[in-house]
């Protein structure tokens, strides 16, 4: 399947094929344009980290997570999410950039759990992990000349039904689908993490010189930051020791 989105076969926003800047200047703009997708992306990781630390080991954590506020914290990041998602079009880059730090912090507070659940050498061990592997599969994405398009449909029908999975066994209460479920995810996330590095490298040429770009980068964070977050989760749930 084609990509859309794909600079390959394209060359920006004139006809396809044409060429309007000279191709140094191109890939010094896409290596500009994707540090910034990445220094977002590290940035929000970094300040979600912080918070949960910080929140774990505060008077306020017990209380909170004890209380019916604990819903509020849980379930605060999927309305930035979708605030975010929405709102895209009709916002300014200032706003997506306040909504973004704004569900990095809020992430923290829900991720302060991980703390009070397993043991700070799994968590430590399980980020080296995590962050090598996404390093490796985002620089694999950014790199290959193999369309991804078809493979990242594939995926998120997979994460459609994880999903469901995961509903499913609130309720069954399975230790073996839950492994499964852990075991799956950590693949899918892992070959969305590739396949978002590519979507994020293909759109710099419909929105390089454009006041698109600044929010498309934003956007392009918030997608690695999922995928490296939920990477996480998954791998602390396989192999993390326990309080």
């Amino acid at each position: 399947m084609q990509n859309q989105f794909d600079e390959r076969t394209t060359g920006g926003f004139g006809q396809p094929g044409t060429v309007s800047v000279p191709r140094a200047a191109r890939d010094e703009g896409l290596r500009s344009y994707m540090l910034k997708v990445y220094n977002y992306m590290a940035s929000g990781v970094l300040l979600t980290g912080i918070v949960a630390l910080l929140f774990a080991n505060s008077s306020l954590f017990v209380p909170v997570m004890t209380s019916p506020l604990r819903w509020l914290v849980a379930l605060a990041p999927l309305g930035f999410i979708f605030a975010m998602s929405f709102g895209f079009n009709r916002m300014k880059e200032s706003t997506l950039q306040i909504l973004f730090w704004s569900f990095a912090f809020v992430m923290g507070l829900s991720m302060s759990t991980i703390f009070a659940v397993y043991t700070g050498t799994s968590i430590a061990q399980a980020f080296f992990a995590v962050s090598a592997g996404f390093l490796g599969l985002s620089l694999w994405g950014y790199t290959t000349k193999k369309d991804l398009s078809g493979f990242g449909t594939f995926l998120i029908m997979g994460l459609v039904g994880l999903l469901v999975a995961m509903v499913i066994n609130i309720f069954l209460q399975s230790s073996t689908l839950q492994l499964a479920i852990s075991a799956i995810g950590v693949l899918i996330f892992a070959g969305l993490t590739a396949y978002d590095t590519q979507k994020i490298k293909s759109m710099y040429a419909y929105v390089a010189g454009t006041d698109m770009m600044g929010k498309v980068v934003i956007m392009g964070a918030l997608n690695l930051y999922l995928d490296f977050i939920n990477m996480l989760m998954f791998v602390l749930r396989l192999f993390g020791d326990r309080r």
